[in-house]
């Protein structure tokens, strides 16, 4: 992964929050994406996934496919009636169970993956083989390994890759970069964020009245929804209330959280964390399930502070959305942000443009292409808000405190790394 140079040997740490990420965040040339788009040529669109986030994803093509000139041409999904029921609404002239379908047409510009996350790297190193962009849900992938590789791949392309964190189509973060960028709450040492709800008498991530014996539907191909997975026979819960069990999915934490964590990703133009501490049980719905139905995390990063986010599933009593520093708190609101001093004088404030939106995530995806628009949530943001989770899961499920190794690439045990108390010292 080192890059072939005769300069000074860079540190993979380097290569990749640099050299990558400035090939994920570059303008669009013709060398980065497959044919070369003016700025009123149609946009081919195949769809892998025609489940529930994919309806959202369909919904969003409907709304935009005058106004942005955009061409459903295929549907892909492992259980045909749900293929069949996307090209119906897409007006798409496939409908197949076999993803590699839609990457084999020509006129398809790029693909949008809506799977399980189990699924997502391979379906978006396969797109990337095949010379299409590529608009992924979050997480970006289920492991660290996985996105790593797929975060190598895109630096070779230059593909465009958008994760799926529409709150990134919310300018309030970027704005939020800036202004902190400039002092205006001082130095920061901590910021905290909440994904809360209450969930009725099914359970977190549960089908009401779902039978344990359902069978499995005739025109859906098990085998291909497991791809990765380990090799276990059908059952219902697996199927329909995946986001409840590790081998597809990082539950709370890769569902919800990274929906959160990348927001302070992008405000406090963070990298990796230093350490990670995921706390939580199965302590609510203990039945058909190994990941926890009530979480929080903590981070710290060695830009010098923590990040918390708290994710009770039983209670959703919230907290405000804030960042503090020495000098004030930068409170996130409904209609941007506000920053005030320990006296409550207003420093400054935001009034957003954009939100938390589908259609402006993929508005933002087709500027990319045709003019070179910056991603709002490109490979390197996707990687960050995916790795915190999964670190976090990791920590839960160990019993220890998960720390990132920089020169292997890969989470450890904290008491495997070198324990530096005054992370601050590596601010650039």
């Amino acid at each position: 992964m080192e890059p072939k140079s005769t300069q000074t040997k860079v540190s993979r740490r380097s290569f990749f929050w640099t050299t990558a990420a400035a090939a994920a965040s570059m303008s669009w040339t013709a060398k980065s994406y497959g044919r070369i788009l003016g700025a009123n040529d149609r946009i081919g669109i195949g769809f892998i996934g025609a489940g529930g986030m994919a309806a959202n994803h369909m919904r969003a093509y409907n709304d935009l496919k005058e106004s942005n000139n955009l061409l459903a041409l295929a549907v892909a999904d492992c259980w045909k009636s749900r293929a069949d029921e996307g090209a119906s609404t897409t007006d798409a002239s496939l409908a197949t169970l076999n993803y590699h379908e839609v990457l084999d047409s020509k006129q398809v510009d790029y693909v949008v993956i809506a799977t399980p996350e189990h699924q997502h790297a391979q379906m978006t190193l396969d797109a990337f083989d095949a010379g299409k962009a590529v608009y992924c849900e979050k997480p970006m992938t289920h492991t660290i390994p996985e996105a790593l590789s797929v975060w190598k791949k895109q630096a070779e392309t230059e593909l465009p890759l958008q994760v799926g964190v529409q709150g990134m189509s919310d300018d309030s973060y970027s704005s939020a970069n800036q202004a902190i960028q400039g002092g205006v709450i001082g130095q920061v040492v901590q910021a905290q964020i909440e994904y809360v709800r209450r969930y009725g008498s099914q359970g977190l991530f549960c089908v009401p009245d779902l039978k344990d014996d359902l069978p499995k539907p005739p025109d859906l191909d098990w085998k291909a929804w497991l791809g990765p997975a380990p090799n276990v026979e059908w059952n219902p819960h697996h199927y329909f209330e995946w986001r409840n069990f590790s081998m597809y999915s990082g539950g709370i934490a890769g569902d919800l959280f990274v929906h959160r964590i990348t927001r302070m990703i992008r405000a406090l133009d963070l990298h990796m964390p230093r350490r990670v501490v995921g706390m939580g049980g199965i302590w609510q719905w203990p039945e058909n399930r190994d990941l926890p139905d009530n979480f929080e995390m903590i981070c710290e990063y060695p830009e010098g502070l923590t990040v918390y986010v708290l994710g009770t599933q039983s209670n959703r009593v919230d907290f405000d959305h804030l960042i503090r520093g020495y000098r004030g708190t930068l409170y996130f609101t409904n209609d941007g942000w506000v920053a005030k001093d320990k006296d409550g004088k207003i420093l400054a404030e935001h009034k957003k443009t954009g939100g938390e939106d589908v259609n402006l995530h993929h508005t933002n995806l087709h500027n990319h292409m045709r003019n070179g628009e910056p991603l709002n949530c490109p490979v390197r943001l996707g990687f960050a808000g995916m790795a915190a989770s999964v670190m976090a899961n990791e920590s839960w499920r160990t019993g220890q405190m998960m720390g990132w190794d920089p020169e292997s690439e890969k989470m450890v045990p904290c008491q495997l790394l070198e324990h530096d108390p005054y992370p601050a010292k590596e601010r650039s």
